[in-house]
């Protein structure tokens, strides 16, 4: 890829950018930040061309598929709310104010020489960025489960499973052969003792 920065002619540099950035070693590809950044993106390149190559299809139910979207974002919502909280414990200034860019070079005239500058501006550190991504993802993935009837395929589930309690009840009240008396209770001892139960008591 050609180096997208521009000479002070105004014509755009003639070099090749750095594997995985948009610019040269002679504007800014040097720079160790940079250079980081662009071989963290070689390597995501990397590992999505893989991934499509020998990753094998998984049957699942699309309504569970988004219950796992939405449980695991959740965890991640959970990590970076953590980080926030610390960030603000230990740094609270950097919440709203940090360096966003470097720059480096050499200067022309007589007085020319190497300099290095440092612009910071009142923007929100990485992990408050990844909180907000996370959490608009959360409440994206949640939206989609709750349309596509996952909570209503839940209580379903439910229903059918105290379908299922009840009969296995009345099968062992039968094979105890209770007393008159004894028998004359059930209709509001079980009924009271199964809403304790799904109430968590």
């Amino acid at each position: 890829m050609q180096c997208k920065a521009h000479r002070r002619s105004g014509e755009q540099c003639g070099n090749h950018a750095i594997k995985g950035a948009e610019v040269c070693r002679m504007h800014g590809g040097s720079i160790p930040a940079v250079k980081a950044k662009a071989a963290q993106r070689v390597a995501e390149e990397k590992a999505a061309v893989k991934m499509r190559l020998f990753a094998a299809p998984v049957e699942i139910d699309p309504a569970q598929a988004l219950l796992e979207l939405v449980q695991w974002t959740a965890g991640e919502v959970r990590y970076w709310r953590a980080e926030v909280a610390q960030i603000a414990e230990e740094a609270p200034a950097t919440l709203t104010w940090g360096q966003t860019s470097h720059e480096e070079g050499y200067t022309s005239g007589e007085q020319g020489g190497p300099f290095e500058k440092n612009v910071a501006e009142a923007v929100p550190p990485v992990a408050y960025r990844m909180l907000e991504s996370a959490q608009d993802r959360l409440a994206k993935y949640a939206a989609a489960a709750l349309r596509a009837g996952v909570e209503e395929r839940r209580v379903r589930l439910a229903e059918d499973q105290g379908a299922a309690v009840a009969g296995v009840i009345r099968r062992i009240l039968e094979r105890l052969d209770l007393l008159e008396w004894q028998a004359e209770m059930v209709p509001s001892i079980v009924p009271e003792e199964l809403r304790a139960l799904s109430a968590g008591v």
